[in-house]
Order: structure tokens, then C-alpha cells, then sequence
């Protein structure tokens, strides 16, 4: 089943116009990358799905709800992790996760559960009761990658999330995107301008450029159609233009 559906998605700033007509398709229970250099227009396809950005023209459905026309439904599927998520600095991460399960679910059984699931993914054992103002930028990360997963959206979309971060936290949050998709078949979209992380973590991926969808497809097919070690060298033959 298709979970989300891009098709020729424009979107102008003024006179810029960020987004040239990109399409492309992920199924449900994929983890999906746009990968691209800065300023390819990752951000702002992603603001589009999630509801938060209206396009300029084209179309997208996020299981088969149209993101302009019922954006109220399709928030209601969607957790959203923006790069530059913010912290609350006086409160414990215990409190913050708590927090966000109470908004989901009120104080029931539902919200005891995301919780839970919330402590287990985020996996900074004591420190989780200590203020997040005490927190290295790697600690923030996983309470924010915990917060868009805890509540099992049908669709969680995460810009960026291991920018700025060291080898170490990178490959955790990594590894916590990958298990929480492979136990839940939760779909899970991923921008990144680092395209040797991604080929860790996704499946399926499409290369962004100057707002063009460059290439679309699994990682493995791709190597092979480009005769490439990496997708690093897929996006430059690209650029280049050719194979």
C-alpha cells in the first residue's frame, strides 16, 4: 500500500521556486530517504507533507488523504521531528516524554504505553531524570527521535536527525529508526545531505537536487543501474550527467 504519494509537487518563494515538479512514491512499512546537498528542497518537501507548508501545484496523499485538502487528517497520521527541534532546558526528559504521551492519549493506558516505549527508545537510563539543560546535543536528539516515534504515527518524518551529531550518537539514532520500523512496519521518511549514512538505513531512496527529483529507487538497484560503490557516486554522475 502506497503511504505517501508525491506527484509533480512545485512550490515558489516569490520568484524562487524551490520545488520543480518532484515526484515520488513510498510504501507503507519502508524507510525512505530524500537525500540531497543543502538546499535542495528536502525541508520544504517534507513541511509540505507533513501539512505545515501549502505547495504551489502538484499533489500529495499521505494514505490515500489529500495533505491540502483534509490536512487535519492527515496531521492526525503523521509526527513530524523538524532539524532544528528545540528543548525544553527546565524540565527532566522523563517529564518532557511524559508530556508529550499526556497531549497524545490524555492519562490512560495508552499514554503509560507511549511512555514507556518513549524511555525505552530515547535509552539514557539515569540521565533521563536529570533537566535537558544539562544535555549533550547527541542526548537532545534521541529524546526528540523518541518524542516522533513513542506515538507510533503511521508515518514519522525526520529531518536530518543526525546532523551535527558524532559517529557514536549517529549510529544509535540510526539503529533506534531502523528497529522501531523493522517492529512496528511503520513507515519512516529521512532527509539527509550525508548520502553514505543513508544507504545504512534506507531501503529506498530519491536524490534531490536544485529541487528536481534526480533519481528514485531501492539503494541496491541503483548501485547496480549506476555501477556505483555509493550513492555518493550515483548523485555525482547525476549531477554530471550521466551515467
Amino acid at each position: 500500500m502506497e503511504a505517501v504519494k508525491v506527484v509533480n509537487l512545485t512550490k515558489r518563494f516569490g520568484y524562487f521556486e524551490a520545488l520543480k515538479g518532484i515526484s515520488f512514491t513510498v510504501n507503507e512499512g519502508e524507510i525512505f530517504g530524500l537525500i540531497g546537498p543543502n538546499g535542495a528542497g528536502k525541508t520544504t518537501t517534507f513541511r509540505i507533507i507533513a501539512g505545515l507548508m501549502k505547495p504551489t501545484s502538484g499533489e500529495v496523499k499521505v494514505f490515500g488523504k489529500d495533505v491540502v485538502r483534509e490536512t487535519k487528517e492527515v496531521r492526525k497520521l503523521i509526527s513530524y521531528l523538524p532539524e532544528e527541534a528545540g528543548a525544553y532546558r527546565n524540565i527532566t526528559g522523563f517529564e518532557y516524554l511524559k508530556m508529550v504521551a499526556e497531549i497524545y492519549f490524555g492519562k490512560g493506558s495508552e499514554a503509560e504505553e507511549a511512555l514507556e516505549l518513549g524511555i525505552k527508545l530515547a535509552g539514557l537510563g539515569d540521565s533521563l531524570y536529570e533537566k535537558m539543560k544539562t544535555y549533550s546535543k547527541g542526548m537532545k536528539r534521541r529524546i526528540q527521535v523518541a518524542r516522533a516515534l513513542m506515538v507510533k504515527p503511521r508515518v514519522t518524518i525526520l529531518d536530518e536527525p543526525t546532523v551535527g551529531l558524532d559517529v557514536i550518537y549517529s549510529r544509535e539514532v540510526r539503529g533506534v529508526v531502523k528497529d522501531f520500523s523493522r517492529e512496528y512496519g511503520l513507515t519512516v521518511l529521512i532527509s539527509s545531505h550525508n548520502m553514505l549514512e543513508v544507504e545504512d538505513i534506507c531501503e529506498k531512496v530519491a536524490i534531490i537536487n536544485e529541487g528536481k527529483v534526480l533519481t528514485e529507487g531501492y539503494v541496491k538497484d541503483l548501485l547496480s543501474e549506476y555501477d556505483a560503490k555509493n550513492l555518493e557516486e550515483v548523485f555525482i554522475r547525476l549531477v554530471k550527467g550521466g551515467k
